[in-house]
């Protein structure tokens, strides 16, 4: 095929592609909209947008500034930052059912928050916040120390996947040991088990904010790599890919980023799992472009999963990990079932 006939060809696929990254962030902004105005309180839109430009402390402008607000924030990184680490995941161990949750990083935080609890007294969500976050760093470094096995010293999908579930299986029954003994430990944990973005304020949201920003600027840099390796690790060496820094730098990126969605939002099961299964087929397994749709999905699907815990039960709500359990298992299911694997 002449050069002349490849580049219409290639004009119009980048064509579709921004087509559609511009409708995801549309999703991602009504998701936004509804998760501003909807809830136990429903607040019209032009009051919201009031509230948000020239508030008078009105109970609409403190429902919208203090909670809804922060709240929605929250539910954006941690979605886009989950689902970018589904993607980084997946591409890294060639296995569609891997999730940020294989490195440990989950159960990381978990022996990490509920430690602090016991041992030194730590009473605070922003002290748990700390706590969880390096225990997901420590567990993912551990993890990856586990999976270098051989003389090259780079560590494979399969060794990561391993070490990662013997990891996380060692830390659970730590943690199941340890709450089972603490009372407080015990409530902590079971809050922070099922998943929420409610009860967050800014603080929060500006405690994780920076380690997710790296986290994606990492993902970035690691985007050309991981199409690299997709084509295998000898063709990789013979594009000049240096493997295990390739892999080094998507596992700092997908601890940073699960880790700090985990430990400030607790365990949101099925985002890094589900994620990039919807994208895959919109962008191909070109990860320059799977990356970005995924953390806008991730997002779109994280605050629409919460905008129905909180209408579904009314005057109460349920938690958004519960609502993503309930609708991301038979939704995974039905994808299996339906769909052909997609190769990585």
């Amino acid at each position: 095929m002449s050069a002349t006939a490849v580049a219409p060809r290639l004009r119009g696929v980048r064509h579709r592609r921004l087509t559609v990254l511009s409708v995801l962030l549309a999703a991602v902004v009504a998701a936004v909209v509804l998760s501003v105005t909807i809830g136990s309180k429903s607040v019209p839109l032009t009051d919201a947008w009031h509230a948000l430009t020239a508030p008078t402390g009105t109970e609409n402008d403190i429902v919208i500034r203090a909670l809804r607000v922060p709240r929605t924030v929250l539910g954006v990184l941690a979605g886009v930052a989950l689902g970018v680490a589904g993607a980084l995941m997946q591409g890294h161990t060639r296995n569609p059912l891997a999730d940020p949750g294989l490195l440990g990083v989950t159960q990381g935080a978990a022996f990490a928050m509920v430690s602090s609890i016991v041992l030194l007294g730590v009473s605070s969500l922003l002290g748990y916040i700390w706590f969880g976050l390096a225990g997901a760093l420590v567990a993912s470094v551990a993890v990856f120390a586990l999976g270098m096995t051989g003389g090259k010293g780079s560590p494979t999908p399969v060794t990561l996947a391993l070490a990662g579930t013997a990891v996380s299986a060692f830390l659970y029954a730590l943690t199941s040991a340890i709450v089972l003994l603490d009372e407080q430990a015990m409530d902590v944990f079971r809050f922070w088990q099922a998943g929420s973005i409610a009860a967050r304020g800014a603080d929060v949201v500006w405690q994780v904010l920076p380690f997710i920003l790296v986290g994606l600027v990492l993902a970035a840099v690691n985007a050309p790599g991981l199409n690299a390796l997709s084509l295998g690790e000898d063709v990789a060496r013979s594009l000049g890919q240096n493997i295990p820094v390739t892999r080094a730098v998507g596992v700092a990126a997908v601890t940073l980023l699960s880790g700090a969605s985990v430990a400030a939002c607790g365990s949101l099961a099925f985002v890094g799992l589900i994620v990039p299964h919807l994208t895959r087929p919109l962008s191909g397994t070109d990860h320059r472009w799977l990356l970005p749709y995924s953390g806008l999905v991730g997002a779109a699907l994280l605050l629409v999963a919460d905008v129905v815990g909180r209408v579904v039960a009314p005057p109460g709500e349920l938690e958004v990990g519960v609502v993503l359990a309930l609708l991301g298992a038979p939704f995974f299911v039905a994808l299996v079932r339906r769909r052909k694997p997609v190769r990585l």
